[in-house]
This record gives structure tokens, C-alpha cells and sequence, in this order.
């Protein structure tokens, strides 16, 4: 088989055979990003020096028996807003340009420490603030499905990386949808976790209360080896994880509604799948999603324009105008609206938590939408806000409520199913995601 399309986990069961030497399969992977006629689009830079280093010293310590874990020796690609030591960090923004940290993000490290090559950086929705994709400041990067249409964001370079074969798995982060949208239009698996669980030491920010890291792969199992390398931690063992009388909820409130017809028929027909695996499916609403939702623009936009506001009118000019805009919404947020609205949303969550607590997972659709044409995102701005605030609809319940959410493909093209898991509950959501993964063939 191509190791260029094998998963993260048979990578690294290579490695500890023998049968794969690390310095090999970094230069694979290096060779195929600067060859490919999408490379620029995906990659902002490869790390070549500090690729072959890492691997250098997987397969020593390979050779030894030394291994420090299952993923040691293997290459993944990281997006572009988490800091690299001596490597331009620049968060997709011209406003970053040339800005070179001294210090690994705090995840960039414990994973190196564990053994993972760190092959480059990968574009990214402007300072991560847009569900699209869209980065005419930098690069747009392709869909695998439509190469007219954009990858979805804001980790839009990371899921190409890996459905182009450009990377075995990549690191992503999500604070409204940016794991999940570009994973799911790329028929990829992503995992969204809990926040806090995740350093975000190191990390560019955008809504810090909100910001997540997550892994996008092929498989569930990546998904949670990656984790695990992630925190320094052990995986969650997806050993026997079975379907059968596993009670999910399909969220009706809101996630229903306005679906394409491809997104529709591709979650209706993953939930009879789910079903015909033993999970009992049943059907409900949670009217306090709405009343979240309608709070989302203080809570994100208060933040992200308070994090980036002296920086952003220091040179506005150098920022695409529907970024821009979307920043300065923002502004207006008072102190009084965004700590009450973090107030209100606390007891929204327990809400949540009380009305979910005998299911296993919420299911909703990832995207309601499939990958819009980019070249119609630049011309039509009424285009632009209605697919990327739709775009990011389903995804946001989770970051509202405090969830960890794993997106699977769902075999419709570009049309994902994502579970929604209890907070700090990774584990177990892994464990239904291998389950279901397998019932979705």
C-alpha cells in the first residue's frame, strides 16, 4: 500500500515491525507536499530540517527498541497559529508576517516529546475567523471533493494536508466549527475537544474561552492516538466498542434545519446505519440552544476584537475587509453584555447537561451546507456571510454548550455526522466514534 495514504496508526505499526524507516517516510511526505500543484495552497512552509532531525531520532530509538509510543516516527502537519521555534508562525494574517517564535506551543512539544515529526505548517482562515476557508490574503486552499469550492476553515490547509495525501493526520484547532467543517467537506474525522482539556500555551488566539485543539485524520483511532500524543497521556482503548443499546439523541432544534439535500440525506441515511448497529435512536429538542446561539456574537466577537483590536486597527488595510468586519462587530460588545452573557450561558450548559444526561452522544449534521464555490465567496458578500454563518451553525452548539464533538464521514461526499459527547468525556466519544465508524462503512 502507498504510504502516503496509510493511516497514522498503520504508520507507526510499520515502524515498530521494521518494515518502515521514519527518515524515509518524512522524506516521502516532504517530497510529495513540494511536488504537488496544490502544495502552496496547503502548506504555508515546510519544516525540512526539523522533519528529518525527528525522524532521525524515531529510527534510532526504533532501532534500540526504545519507541516512546505508537505514533513515534510518524509525520503530521500542523496548523499554522501554533508556534514553532524559529519558524515563522503567522495564523494565515499578513498582520503576523515574518513573526518567529522562540518557543514550541505547549502541544508542539509534549507531541515531539512523544515522537512526532512535525512536517510543516498549514494554511488557515485569517487569524482562524471564518468557518470557510476563504483566505485571499495568504491562500485558499482546495476541497478534495470540488476543486472549485474552498476546504472549509478555519483549519482549511490542515484537512487538505491529509485528504491530499500530503500528511498521514494534522493538528487543527476549534473555536466555532474549525476542526469539524473542514474535516467533514473533506470526508475526513475530526475531533473537537473539551475546552481546557488542551494546552493553548503557545497557541495564536482567537476567542480564548472558546479555543480548542484538535486532531483531523482517517480514522477514529488516529483521532485518539493523536490525542493522547497530544497531552502526554495514555489513548482511549476503542477495544470491543459496540453500538448495540447506545442511546443518541438527533438534536432537532436548529440542526435540522435549512439542509442542503446532500448534508440531509447524508446524516439521515449514517443515523439508519447507526440504528441497524443496535444504537437506539431517538428525537428531540433542547429550546435552550437557541436562546445560545443568539448570544454567539457578543460571546465570540466581544472576545476575538478584544484580543486583536490594538493590533488590527495598528493596519487594517492588511486584512481581507469580510475578516475585517467580522472582528469589528465586536467592538460595540460592552463588559456588561459579555459577562452577563457568560453568566446566562453557564446555566444554559446545566440546562444542557440535564436534558442530555441519559444519552450517550447528541447526533446533528456537521455542516448543513456543502463546500461553496470560492470564487463566488469573493464577488458576493451576501454570499459570503449567509454560507459561513450557516456553515458554522451545527458546529457552534458544541463550543456553546462545552462538548467535545467528533465529525465522521458520513460516505455522501463533503456531508459529515458529528456526535456530541459529555465534557471531558473524549474517551468515551472515541469509543462510540470507533463503534459507529465501523457502521458506516
Amino acid at each position: 500500500m502507498d504510504r502516503l495514504w496509510m493511516t497514522a496508526a498503520e504508520l507507526g505499526r510499520g515502524i515498530e515491525a521494521g518494515r518502515i524507516h521514519p527518515v524515509e517516510l518524512a522524506e516521502a511526505f516532504l517530497a510529495a507536499a513540494a511536488d504537488h500543484p496544490e502544495g502552496t495552497r496547503i502548506y504555508a512552509r515546510l519544516c525540512p530540517t526539523r522533519a528529518r532531525t525527528e525522524a532521525m531520532a524515531a529510527a534510532e530509538r526504533a532501532k534500540r527498541g526504545l519507541r516512546r509510543g505508537p505514533l513515534d516516527g510518524v509525520p503530521v502537519s500542523w496548523k499554522d497559529l501554533f508556534d514553532t521555534a524559529g519558524v515563522a508562525t503567522e495564523a494565515g494574517s499578513a498582520l503576523l508576517k515574518g513573526r518567529v517564535p522562540a518557543e514550541d506551543a505547549a502541544v508542539l512539544g509534549t507531541a515531539t516529546l512523544g515522537g512526532l515529526v512535525c512536517l510543516g505548517k498549514t494554511h488557515m482562515s485569517e487569524l482562524a475567523f471564518s468557518g470557510l476557508g476563504l483566505n485571499p490574503v495568504t491562500a485558499t486552499p482546495p476541497c478534495v471533493n470540488d476543486p472549485a469550492a474552498v476546504a472549509g476553515g478555519s483549519s482549511s490547509g490542515a484537512a487538505a494536508s491529509v485528504a491530499f495525501g500530503l500528511a498521514p493526520a494534522a493538528i487543527g484547532s476549534d473555536t466555532g466549527g474549525s476542526v469539524r467543517i473542514p474535516a467533514a467537506w473533506n470526508d475526513l474525522a475530526g475531533l473537537k475537544t473539551t475546552a481546557g482539556r488542551l494546552s493553548l500555551a503557545g497557541t495564536v488566539p482567537l476567542a480564548a474561552r472558546f479555543d480548542t485543539v484538535g486532531p483531523l485524520a482517517r480514522t477514529v483511532e488516529d483521532c485518539a492516538l493523536l490525542l493522547a500524543m497530544l497531552e502526554g497521556g495514555r489513548p482511549a482503548d476503542l477495544g470491543g466498542a459496540s453500538l448495540a443499546g447506545r442511546r443518541f439523541l438527533v438534536l432537532e432544534t436548529l440542526a435540522l434545519e435549512d439542509l442542503r439535500e446532500a448534508p440531509a440525506r447524508g446524516f439521515e441515511e449514517a443515523v439508519a446505519r447507526l440504528a441497524r448497529a443496535g444504537a437506539r435512536i431517538e428525537r428531540g429538542t433542547a429550546p435552550e440552544v437557541v436562546e445560545a446561539m443568539a448570544m454567539a456574537g457578543p460571546l465570540f466577537t466581544g472576545e476575538a476584537y478584544a484580543t486583536w483590536a490594538e493590533v488590527i486597527e495598528g493596519a487594517p488595510d492588511l486584512m481581507f475587509p469580510r475578516i475585517l468586519e467580522r472582528f469589528r462587530s465586536g467592538a460595540s460588545i460592552t463588559a456588561v453584555e459579555f459577562v452577563t452573557a457568560w453568566q446566562r450561558l453557564e446555566a444554559l450548559r446545566a440546562a444542557w447537561a440535564a436534558r442530555t444526561a441519559g444519552y450517550d452522544a447528541v447526533l446533528v449534521p456537521t455542516s448543513p451546507i456543502l463546500p461553496p464555490d470560492a470564487e463566488r465567496l469573493l464577488t458576493d458578500e451576501s454570499y459570503y456571510v449567509g454560507e459561513n454563518l450557516l456553515a458554522l451553525r451545527n458546529t457552534r452548539i458544541a463550543n456553546l454548550m462545552g462538548l467535545p464533538a467528533l465529525t465522521l464521514p458520513t460516505g455522501q461526499p463533503s456531508c459529515g455526522i458529528s456526535l456530541m459527547g459529555q465534557p471531558m468525556g473524549e474517551e468515551r466519544l472515541l469509543r462510540l466514534g470507533a463503534a459507529a465508524e465501523r457502521a458506516l462503512g
